[in-house]
């Protein structure tokens, strides 16, 4: 066992915590969870550190993966009022997390199928489902809904 923490590693955590706390609270839908699962992802990468070509994929996947096995127990954004939040919680743990990794983190339909280990084609079809179903619990009409009436 090491007596100390890298110092690149403890940098990096640094650098990269207050970020993927916050997706992955989005992605759980609970703190508590979140937290849990960021310092499991850390510590994954800390055994791994140096033999890890890229961190920032291998905490991710490690994020995600979990999140997808343990949100068929758990209710995300339990007790919430929030809008978003709840729009959020009527998602499938897949839907909430290829939107989570497509518009928050602003990955490619390529990119998000590599974490959540899904094809492009899955990933873009639940992505467009994800994105329909969001707008729906949030009221928003589709914009096709929109521009029908609009005579400009």
């Amino acid at each position: 066992m090491r007596e100390t923490v890298d110092p690149e590693f403890a940098a990096y955590v640094d650098a990269r915590q207050g970020r993927w706390i916050r997706t992955a609270y989005l992605v759980y839908g609970d703190l508590e969870r979140a937290e849990e699962q960021l310092l499991d992802a850390f510590t994954r990468l800390s055994l791994r550190w140096g033999k890890v070509d890229d961190p920032d994929a291998y905490v991710l996947g490690n994020l995600y993966q979990a999140a997808l096995s343990r949100w068929s127990r758990a209710k995300a954004f339990e007790g919430e009022e929030d809008l978003v939040k709840t729009a959020l919680a009527a998602l499938t743990p897949q839907q909430r997390a290829v939107l989570v990794l497509m518009y928050f983190e602003e990955l490619t339909e390529f990119e998000t199928g590599e974490i959540l280990s899904m094809s492009h084609s899955a990933v873009h079809s639940t992505a467009m489902t994800a994105v329909r179903r969001f707008r729906l619990e949030l009221g928003t009409p589709d914009w096709r809904d929109v521009t029908k009436g609009d005579s400009r």
